[in-house]
């Protein structure tokens, strides 16, 4: 298996949990973060070597990545395992199946690449690399199928794990904030260039809100190893008083939150399934911005907006994410409470029409791969 950050890491966790129900001897190596290793998965590197995005971020780790890449393949080609599954990391993981499946590998993909919103020239190096495609989204297989592409529709792993109902108080007491005040949630993301980007311009936001309101409390979640270079960043920004940092925790600030300001990606479907308003945020090097925008097929960037085909949360994205404009945008949720009342509806809709048994569905699908 190779999982290529934190996302990857998570939804490969709760595929692992199944796979082993399924086959308690199996063994399961490669690339992969703590939760993968928390089910006894063997990670020859660290998931994080992977984590970059941007076209000028990954120029600057290739060579890193390519060796990283040409390794695993040797290491599997002269090992070769009953199936190699590939999560979400279209750029690592695709051109490694390629080369496997050639070899007569067996080759899965966890979680379609988004080629519905941008790229759509990955369909046919889908088809070249993937035997079968786990699909997360109900509208992925049909797709799939046209340009002759096994799918199966495992339902959104997180859509089982996150509740209907997320207990608002529980979480605030957990973690100590006081309920009487509201709570922003500032998840400024995983990847180094996002950190980068992202963090000062979530910080100043929410000093900007925190004069506005005083009333206001904020949280922000942080991988444990990227805590002390956040921690030194809200510093070298004036610091934001009372500003709670926790280690992971992601899910708990989520619940325990009025409003998110958060980094577009995953979390962003996170944030939905905890029905909570949020506000988008999203800022890279310009031409990584140049290159990815004239790929875009639709609208919109954050998959709450994609699987509503509708712009229910403000997506702010390059020169329009600016402290002052993330700022007003999530006040705005604080104070419009049927505004946020219809979202958590369409939300609650939404967490309905991703809930599967996703590892049993998986692991069916995986029993036929292997069959063959």
């Amino acid at each position: 298996m190779v999982a290529g950050e934190a996302s990857g890491d998570l939804l490969a966790g709760l595929l692992i949990q199944g796979l082993t129900s399924r086959w308690p001897q199996a063994r399961g190596y490669g690339i992969g973060g703590p939760r993968m290793q928390a089910q006894g998965f063997e990670a020859w590197w660290p998931h994080d070597k992977l984590a970059v995005r941007g076209y000028v971020e990954v120029l600057r780790h290739y060579r890193g990545i390519v060796a990283i890449r040409n390794q695993l393949r040797e290491r599997l080609l002269n090992q070769p395992p009953d199936v190699f599954i590939g999560v979400d990391a279209p750029d690592f993981n695709l051109d490694l199946e390629a080369k496997l499946k050639q070899s007569g590998i067996p080759t899965v993909h966890f979680v379609c690449p988004s080629v519905w919103a941008w790229r759509p020239e990955r369909i046919e190096k889908i088809r070249q690399s993937v035997d079968h495609m786990l699909c997360i989204f109900p509208f992925e297989p049909a797709l799939l199928a046209q340009a002759g592409i096994e799918a199966t529709y495992v339902g959104h792993p997180l859509a089982q794990t996150i509740p209907m109902n997320p207990d608002r108080l529980a979480a605030r007491e957990s973690l100590g904030l006081d309920n009487q005040r509201p709570v922003v949630a500032l998840l400024p993301g995983s990847r180094q260039s996002e950190i980068d980007h992202l963090t000062p311009r979530f910080v100043q936001a929410a000093q900007i809100m925190q004069r506005q309101n005083p009333w206001l409390q904020f949280v922000l979640p942080a991988i444990p190893r990227l805590l002390p270079q956040l921690e030194a960043m809200v510093q070298a920004q004036g610091g934001l008083p009372g500003l709670l940092m926790l280690q992971g925790q992601s899910h708990a600030a989520l619940a325990a939150c009025d409003v998110t300001l958060i980094a577009s990606g995953t979390a962003t479907l996170e944030a939905a399934l905890f029905k909570r308003p949020m506000v988008i945020g999203y800022h890279m090097n310009w031409l990584s911005w140049q290159i990815m925008k004239r790929q875009q097929l639709q609208p919109w960037v954050g998959l709450p907006n994609i699987l509503s085909q509708d712009f229910v949360v403000p997506e702010l994205l390059q020169d329009r994410c600016t402290p002052e404009a993330l700022a007003k945008a999530c006040l705005a949720w604080l104070s419009a409470p049927d505004r946020v009342e219809a979202l958590q509806s369409r939300f609650q809709q939404m967490h309905l029409s991703l809930q599967r048994h996703t590892a049993d569905l998986s692991t069916h699908a995986l029993e036929k791969v292997l069959s063959r």
